[in-house]
């Protein structure tokens, strides 16, 4: 009888953990293209508004497949950014956002700056996080939720890796799947981010490339994957 209680308390834990997972998305802005037109054309960024919102669908769509279709997403997405961007085109973005976060089954959270986006991380139930993914502009020390629009080829909202620390590490899951999708972040901010949350980063070491999320792809790498 003690044996069978013991089993029944571990397989009600495992329950009560598995109702609590959550797959965190981070989304950061596109620039402006007032300051984009006046780069050379190899250096010119986010000729489409929607290069990190699609590919962000594309891993809803993926971790629908993987972990069930009432999978439980917290998409938090850069606000100011595409509010800037809808004013530029004449367009609502940020009520199409909120559209594909209904239409994905999505929490939606909107994030001001790097304080906020940790705010919303910290704010998760305990080991709730199972899988954490970030689209956006980055490179090797932060995550740039803002990248050219409101300066041109400057960052104003980011979440460096000297921020890390004040993450509640307690938010992961001890097993989490944490990649990020920037430029970069696997040159330094992935072993930061291990110091600081006791979990991997898979980041890239070269650029990433997002002309394939269009077709529903996620972003590839020009150089390697690390951790």
């Amino acid at each position: 009888m003690t044996r069978l209680l013991r089993l029944l308390s571990v397989c009600s834990l495992l329950l009560t953990a598995s109702s609590q997972a959550e797959h965190v998305i981070v989304t950061g802005g596109p620039a402006l293209r007032q300051w984009e037109n006046k780069r050379v054309p190899q250096d010119r960024h986010d000729h489409w508004w929607a290069n990190f919102i699609r590919a962000s669908t594309v891993r809803m769509d993926e971790i629908h497949q993987v972990y069930g279709a009432d999978a439980p997403i917290v998409w938090m997405v850069y606000q100011p950014g595409y509010q800037t961007r809808g004013l530029e085109d004449k367009v609502s973005y940020t009520q199409r956002i909120s559209d594909l976060a209904t239409k994905y089954h999505a929490k939606l959270i909107w994030v001001t700056s790097g304080g906020s986006l940790i705010q919303a991380i910290n704010t998760r139930p305990a080991e709730a996080i199972t899988t954490f993914d970030f689209f956006g502009h980055s490179n090797r020390y932060a995550f740039m939720l803002d990248y050219s629009n409101d300066v041109v080829g400057v960052s104003i909202a980011w979440l460096h890796e000297r921020d890390l620390p004040r993450i509640h590490a307690a938010a992961f899951a001890r097993n989490a799947l944490c990649k990020s999708w920037g430029c970069h972040t696997g040159e330094s901010m992935s072993s930061a981010w291990k110091r600081a949350i006791g979990i991997p980063l898979e980041g890239a070491v070269g650029a990433t490339n997002y002309t394939c999320v269009g077709q529903g792809q996620l972003p590839s790498v020009s150089g390697t994957w690390a951790r």
